[in-house]
């Protein structure tokens, strides 16, 4: 027999939640990133809009988050030895943390945010 203990309704949830976030990025990889991998950055952001990915970083407060998860001023939360190694990866992270938070990211939006972080920190050609 199982033992009786309750279940958190909230830990549940939170569970549900990575499990999907996981399972999204998972996807993501399988279906939708290898063809991205082998574009370059010029390609893939080429109509991204730097100013509406600036105004995302600003209104999700990624800095914030970024500094909670890896202290100092967050930038410690780039290029982490080789995680991110080309443009699409580098998209594939931002449409993670979309996900993961639920922010209502568009997918032009999320292209925007990733443009915008290629040039302050990536610099992909």
């Amino acid at each position: 027999m199982f033992p009786s203990t309750p279940v958190s309704t909230r830990g549940v949830l939170a569970r549900m939640r990575r499990v999907l976030a996981f399972g999204s990025v998972a996807a993501m990889l399988l279906l939708g990133a290898a063809p991205a991998q082998a574009q370059s950055a010029a390609e893939m952001f080429k109509d991204a809009d730097l100013t509406l990915g600036e105004q995302l970083i600003r209104q999700h407060r990624c800095t914030e988050c970024h500094t909670r998860r890896v202290g100092g001023d967050g930038s410690g939360i780039y290029r982490p030895a080789g995680r991110i190694s080309t443009p699409g990866f580098l998209r594939g992270m931002v449409e993670q943390c979309n996900t993961e938070l639920n922010l209502g990211m568009f997918p032009d939006e999320v292209s925007s945010v990733a443009a915008v972080l290629n040039r302050q920190w990536y610099r992909f050609k």
